[in-house]
């Protein structure tokens, strides 16, 4: 049985933990070209991990066009995401997603439709993808979404604060979404695509757990650049440096452009590679995804009876 840790609290903001570090872009850039290309999982054991990441997949419709109906069935692909038959053939069951990520106005649905599941549901709030609302609207959305049902909250940060160095703005803001959340998890998205230097990257994200975070998450999927696996490996640095300063464990959250079963499986083994097992598990890693749930099947399909199907056999929605 896993054991679970305490809620992060947060601290007192403390420039002293961030203000002098400087990430070394091209080490930081060998150290992530290495994951892929030297370490692999075949077999039985690619299959076993594959099921792991499933379960650690916030599942997301986040579209301007969503619907009820929609969401209704991306919840029914949440509480079956691999075929019966092929989860039998790998002598497995009872697997779902970790949670299922839906814009506010769609959480009661998603709610309704995973009723006795225990599969929890994300909102995004604060004027997601752009953050660019005033507080007190960001804050009403958050209190909106946590009153409709919802577990887990993925709020957007004001970019700006970073892009100038306001780093008490950014901690006042966080640390008030954080309370506006209340037993609601909070994911804060840094939109790293948006902070042109890892340097940034570090400091906004020891700033997030400064501030209560439960989780830190790369972006919003709305980037021009999203999760990358140099910027993953900075907030990484950052989650581990943060526990050793104080013993507090903060979650992972990749989003944006990881689509496929490789996908999956690098950011496994940098899990693996930079934090251990106890990390891999859904109350610290999550991936933001969609798509990659169909390939994930299919490619254990393809472990089940030798051959690839075709992608329309493991549509999500």
């Amino acid at each position: 049985m896993t054991d679970h840790f305490p809620r992060p609290t947060g601290t007192p903001f403390t420039p002293a933990w961030f203000d002098h570090i400087a990430v070394n872009l091209s080490a930081t850039e060998r150290r992530a070209a290495s994951l892929g290309s030297r370490r692999t999982v075949k077999k039985e054991w690619q299959a076993a991990w594959l099921l792991k990441a499933i379960t650690c997949i916030d599942l997301t419709t986040l579209a301007g066009d969503d619907t009820p109906g929609r969401v209704q069935r991306l919840c029914a692909k949440a509480r079956n995401p691999v075929r019966d038959d092929l989860l039998a053939a790998l002598g497995v069951e009872g697997i779902t997603v970790g949670a299922v990520c839906v814009y506010p106005t769609m959480v009661h649905h998603a709610v309704k439709a995973l009723e006795g599941s225990g599969i929890p549901v994300a909102s995004v709030a604060t004027g997601f993808p752009a953050g660019l609302t005033p507080l007190p609207l960001r804050l009403a959305e958050i209190s909106y979404a946590v009153e409709q049902g919802a577990r887990e909250i993925d709020i957007v940060i004001t970019r700006e604060h970073v892009l100038t160095g306001n780093w008490s703005a950014l901690y006042d803001e966080i640390a008030a979404m954080r309370a506006a959340c209340g037993e609601a998890h909070m994911k804060a998205i840094l939109a790293t695509g948006d902070l042109k230097t890892l340097s940034n990257v570090y400091k906004a994200s020891m700033i997030a757990m400064q501030a209560g975070s439960d989780f830190i998450k790369t972006s919003t999927g709305k980037e021009d650049v999203n999760a990358t696996l140099p910027v993953s490996l900075t907030m990484l640095r950052a989650l581990r440096d943060f526990r050793d300063l104080t013993g507090q464990i903060v979650g992972f959250k990749p989003a944006g452009g990881l689509k496929t079963a490789k996908d999956a499986m690098t950011w496994l083994i940098l899990m693996k590679e930079e934090l251990g097992l106890r990390w891999m598990q859904p109350d610290l890693f999550r991936i933001g995804a969609s798509s990659m749930l169909g390939d994930i099947e299919r490619q254990l399909e393809h472990h089940v009876t030798g051959r690839y199907s075709a992608a329309n056999r493991h549509a999500l929605a």
